[in-house]
């Protein structure tokens, strides 16, 4: 295939081998080609809007602005950006989350190589792409959906919560996030009450029993 044809790729994460290894894996495939690379969400941000992919490959968990605000930056600005995303993260707090936002493929990084491949072409189509192993969260996730207890929050807050229980202060997610500390504030005093808990340990528990980090 000529290479003006080829699907681009943007691939994100913050480990340098696990990029490498994807990128071997997807510059090796036929009709596809990797145009640039970045290692966090707010990298993210500017190459895809530097080099217009035709799909964006995004970890969720890095440094400074993750995976799912980077996303909704994004498809913020361009409604009709093609979003996979590949994490260790297998539940359905996150998928839910990710497909909600309007990401359309979501894989774990314990796929077989040929998945990652398949979910691109598939993506690179407009199309849903759900890995196979995390079709039980999926269907999980859409029979508990008046039961989720974060399903009040908003993707901002969803992101500051990510945030604060991993311990960043809010001085820190008003860095990271481009906020002003008395709005993170706001967003703060919302989610407590929100989630029915008092204080950021209660955040940190919650987040490490819905397995949205590890304990």
């Amino acid at each position: 295939m000529d290479k003006a044809n080829n699907i681009s790729v943007l691939l994100v994460d913050d480990h340098e081998v696990v990029r490498a290894g994807y990128s071997r894996l997807l510059e090796a495939t036929e009709g596809i080609s990797v145009i640039a690379e970045a290692t966090d969400g707010g990298t993210a941000y500017s190459e895809y809007l530097k080099h217009k992919p035709d799909v964006l490959v995004m970890d969720l968990s890095m440094p400074g602005i993750g995976g799912l605000e980077a996303s909704r930056k994004i498809l913020t600005k361009d409604k009709n950006a093609k979003i996979l995303v590949f994490s260790v993260y297998e539940n359905e707090v996150f998928l839910t989350r990710a497909l909600d936002l309007g990401i359309l493929g979501y894989i774990s990084k314990r796929s077989a190589s040929q998945v990652m491949i398949e979910a691109v072409r598939q993506v690179a189509k407009g199309e849903v792409f759900v890995g196979q192993e995390l079709m039980p969260y999926l269907v999980k996730a859409r029979k508990l959906a008046n039961g989720d207890p974060l399903a009040e929050l908003s993707p901002r807050e969803f992101e500051v919560f990510l945030l604060l229980a991993d311990s960043k202060t809010v001085s820190d997610v008003a860095t990271l996030l481009n906020l002003s500390p008395k709005t993170v504030g706001h967003h703060t005093t919302s989610i407590k009450n929100k989630l029915n808990v008092s204080d950021i340990a209660g955040l940190t528990r919650l987040a490490i029993r819905l397995g949205l980090m590890a304990a």
